[in-house]
């Protein structure tokens, strides 16, 4: 049995972290840290947890846990860490996108590995620190790593990305109230999301070129999941690309091809990605579907902690979606 900390646990992302822990089969909470609510009833901000938690949020650290979450804001990592010591044996898992490129990697002595486990699953079983990948930078990745791996992304990849509107998180803004979200459709960083930079450093581990790609991400009328759709101009056949999707996939436990259509309703709830292939004449389009806290964020965080302790992959992740 390992004692987690969870740092920033009042949010979306918090809340499913923790639901996921209290039925983890070896792991125990020690301490879910919150400034700003300090010794209230963790169930107070996460109602649903009424009857499964009677932990409060603390306002102090215990700095010789054997793996700590850090749930905050994106650049606040890096500020938390700088005035917080921890114990060597402390594994890090960081959920914002402080230390997702190459670059911001080694930090304060410690060096975080990119945590896509579907890319470089063995780098993070040997890891002592993981980058956990951005929800979309999930979703289209997915959809994408087995043809990169054979250095078939050749051609211009444009991406239509649709996420709910806790992709925004918990504070509220204009474009997550209810009165603009519902019954509407908009798009925002349109090419420029901040996500392309892991997206773009994977596909060059996997292959020599760096193809153009134009993301659209959009925000939905719904709450839970992200809807990729990635589309280019592709040689070869229908029959041939699900093969290789098929061959790259088929040791993953949360990842799926389907020979059917998929719709976001099959994954919302659980840690899985589910992902449908189709071609119109010479252009091929794949489809992959997410949920965005979980398999985006704390099931994917969970995913990869279960790596580094040598656990089951799929320990605590067994969840049960609802298809309506």
């Amino acid at each position: 049995m390992i004692k987690a900390g969870i740092i920033g646990g009042s949010g979306y992302t918090g809340g499913e972290l923790i639901r996921l822990l209290l039925n983890h089969p070896e792991v125990e909470i020690d301490f879910v840290y919150s400034t700003t609510k300090a010794d209230q009833l963790i169930a107070h901000s996460h109602e649903d947890l009424l009857g499964s938690c009677d932990l409060k949020f603390v306002g102090g650290i215990n700095s010789d846990v054997d793996v700590l979450f850090l749930c905050l804001g994106h650049g606040n990592s890096k500020k938390f860490l700088d005035v917080h010591e921890f114990s060597a044996k402390t594994k890090i898992i960081d959920l914002s996108n402080d230390f997702r490129l190459t670059p911001d990697k080694s930090y304060g002595g410690r060096t975080f590995e990119y945590g896509l486990p579907e890319l470089q699953k063995q780098t993070i079983k040997n890891a002592q620190h993981i980058a956990n990948p951005g929800c979309f930078a999930t979703a289209i990745q997915l959809g994408l790593l087995p043809l990169a791996k054979e250095g078939l992304l050749k051609e211009s990849i444009h991406i239509n990305a649709t996420t709910g509107s806790t992709g925004a998180g918990v504070v509220p803004s204009p474009t997550t109230h209810f009165s603009w979200r519902n019954d509407n459709l908009s798009w925002y960083k349109p090419f420029t999301h901040q996500h392309l930079g892991e997206i773009n450093q994977s596909i060059v581990s996997l292959q020599n070129n760096q193809p153009d790609i134009f993301l659209l991400p959009q925000r939905g009328d719904f709450a839970k999941g992200i809807f990729v759709t990635s589309y280019m101009k592709f040689e070869k056949g229908l029959e041939e690309t699900w093969n290789l999707f098929q061959d790259y996939y088929v040791m993953e436990p949360f990842t799926h091809v389907s020979t059917k259509e998929v719709h976001l309703k099959q994954v919302i709830n659980t840690n899985h990605c589910f992902i449908h292939l189709h071609r119109h004449n010479d252009v091929l389009l794949i489809t992959s579907i997410v949920d965005n806290l979980i398999k985006g964020a704390s099931g994917q965080a969970v995913q990869n902690m279960n790596l580094l302790f040598g656990f089951t992959e799929s320990d605590g992740l067994n969840l049960k979606g609802s298809y309506f």
